[in-house]
């Protein structure tokens, strides 16, 4: 029994965007994990920038994942923003 893609794209669509968001943060987190271990390295310093760059990540991720959302409520609406619209 095959799932069938077409006929749950909802579910698909869902699916994907759990996904995405969940890779985001990961990415974002061990990005900022990896560069703070570096900085650690480098500097000599015993996991100060570790703590720091790992509280950016999750900040950082956490706003991608919000701006991911936003965009994507924003294109199921049918809402376009267009670029005078930023300025206020």
């Amino acid at each position: 029994m095959l799932f069938d893609f077409k006929n749950n794209r909802q579910w698909t669509e869902n699916l994907v965007l759990v996904s995405q968001l969940g890779l985001t943060m990961v990415g974002s987190i061990c990005f900022c994990f990896f560069l703070g271990l570096y900085l650690d390295q480098w500097l000599d310093t015993k996991g100060v920038f570790i703590i720091i760059f790992i509280l950016l990540g999750v900040f950082g991720g956490g706003v991608t994942i919000y701006r991911q959302i936003i965009a994507m409520t924003e294109s199921e609406a049918g809402i376009k923003k267009t670029p005078d619209d930023s300025l206020g």
